[in-house]
């Protein structure tokens, strides 16, 4: 795996149009708000999405992949628990050879330690994200990776 690109704080790239994009929680986590934003948000940038939901169970991610076809897979957290879970969904997902290759990315509030920029991007990344959005990173840097980024991102704060 190549090593993580920084995107520096610059104006928004146009996206891809009409990219394919599930977006879901982690397995234990019922904030429901934040995936409704990042729906919003995508579709407004022209991109298809399925929504599915709060709590969702690492099995139904992996079908709901399969069934739907996304271009791109995009996991939110707000519990705090989102690296631990994403850890084991990650691992799960690229353990399937149809999906291994998929673009998933996770951001929100990966965990409980604060926010201290790059806590966790650096693991998830070699776990197998393809993208980390640490909670304090920004829409603009998640924005700009939708629309061109294809190497392995981790985002904090100032885009360091």
């Amino acid at each position: 795996m190549t090593s993580p690109e920084v995107i520096p704080d610059q104006a928004a790239a146009i996206p891809a149009a009409g990219r394919r994009v599930l977006v879901s929680s982690v397995s234990s986590d019922s904030h429901t708000w934040n995936l409704v934003y990042l729906q919003l948000l995508l579709e407004e940038l022209g991109h298809q999405v399925h929504n599915i939901g709060a709590c969702v169970p690492d099995d139904l991610l992996i079908a709901e992949c399969r069934r739907f076809e996304p271009d791109l897979v995009v996991v939110s957290s707000v519990n705090g628990h989102g690296a631990i879970d994403g850890r084991r969904l990650i691992g799960r997902l690229r353990a399937e050879p149809d999906l291994a290759a998929l673009p998933v990315v996770i951001g929100g509030k990966l965990g409980t330690k604060g926010a201290a920029a790059g806590t966790y991007g650096p693991e998830l990344i070699a776990a197998g994200f393809t993208a980390v959005f640490e909670d304090d990173a920004g829409v603009g840097d998640f924005r700009r990776y939708v629309g061109s980024a294809k190497s392995p991102v981790v985002l904090a704060a100032g885009g360091q």
